[in-house]
């Protein structure tokens, strides 16, 4: 999955799918390092973009005027 077409939903699955093939066992020491490496990637990037996307995010606040204001979402 290249950078520049990255699905979080898709990234998702995929980390569930390697969860599960770990967890039923059977693979080679070989063959579950490399999934091992692969939901780390997939974690890494999905971490990134979830804290872009929490950048975009703004709240709307009321003001004690009243009125209302956008402001940046704040951890």
């Amino acid at each position: 999955m290249s950078k520049d077409k990255f699905n979080l939903e898709e990234a998702i699955k995929r980390l569930e799918q390697i969860v599960s093939e770990l967890e039923t066992g059977g693979k080679t020491l070989e063959d579950a390092i490399e999934l091992f490496e692969e939901g780390m990637k997939l974690s890494n990037m999905c971490s990134e973009h979830l804290s872009a996307l929490e950048k975009r995010v703004q709240i709307l606040m009321k003001k004690d005027n009243g009125e209302y204001e956008l402001k940046d979402f704040e951890e």
